[in-house]
């Protein structure tokens, strides 16, 4: 009897040491992959470049991807329109859709009339100082009139004239010979009359509340000159640009042999 249970021991004790090396590989084997696994985790959760920027950093820089974000969407929409009047056939015709571009053109460049809403500035001489004997003023700076511009466009002003001439993006304002010229026209005649076309009614609004108490109202009065501005009008014309535009660096596309250019 005894004999007997000795075998049946041994027996088991073979089939365990036969089952172990299984058991070893098998642990070996969790602990490559789990020391992998943990690697991993490791380099996710530990970027190489910490990020210093504070909250108003990057709220500045969210605000900024949101902007250019907006302009592309309104560049695209503006292109998707344009290409739906091409493409169009029921609407208008693709000629027509190239004279409306054409006529965007002319209105972006100033070389056509602009009629809307808009405000009208007033710049003359104070003539209570003139009856005190102080000397009548001969002309205008041109700086006094540069800050009186970049203040209309600060202030959201789309399209502005000075004295009957268009303000587009090459005008220039300069002192020649002591007399201050827009494009070659002398401003030496009071008053002086700038005229201002903003998008819609209520920039106009705000542009009349913001001119009323500008800083521009007391630099005109250092130098003798009155600034008034008109209440908001619905009809504000500003005349086209009359001069010549030069343009640089372009040449005319030759055409294809098939005619197209």
């Amino acid at each position: 009897m005894t004999v007997y249970l000795h075998e049946e021991k041994g027996k088991r004790l073979v089939k365990e040491m036969g089952k172990s090396p299984k058991k070893l590989s098998l642990v070996f084997i969790a602990g490559v992959v789990g020391f992998m696994i943990a690697i991993q985790f490791q380099t996710l959760k530990k970027p190489a470049e910490r990020d210093t920027r504070d909250i108003w950093q990057l709220r500045d820089a969210l605000l900024k991807e949101k902007e250019m974000e907006s302009n592309l969407l309104t560049e695209i929409r503006s292109n998707e329109l344009k290409l739906s009047e091409y493409d169009s056939k029921k609407k208008q015709s693709k000629e027509q859709a190239l004279r409306n571009t054409l006529q965007e053109l002319k209105v972006e460049t100033g070389i056509t009339d602009i009629t809307g809403p808009g405000i009208v500035l007033k710049i003359e001489p104070v003539y209570e100082e003139i009856k005190l004997g102080e000397p009548i003023t001969k002309g205008i700076s041109p700086d006094l009139l540069k800050r009186l511009l970049n203040e209309l466009n600060m202030y959201q002003a789309k399209y502005v004239s000075i004295d009957g001439q268009r303000v587009i993006n090459t005008t220039v304002i300069r002192d020649i010979n002591s007399e201050t010229k827009i494009d070659g026209h002398t401003l030496n005649d009071f008053p002086i009359v700038v005229k201002v076309v903003a998008k819609n009614m209520k920039n106009a609004q705000e542009l009349y509340n913001r001119m009323q108490v500008s800083k521009s109202v007391e630099d005109f009065f250092i130098d003798n000159l009155r600034l008034t501005v008109s209440s908001p009008s619905w009809n504000v014309t500003v005349p086209a640009y009359n001069n010549p535009i030069h343009i640089h660096g372009m040449e005319m596309v030759k055409a294809d042999k098939g005619g197209s250019s």
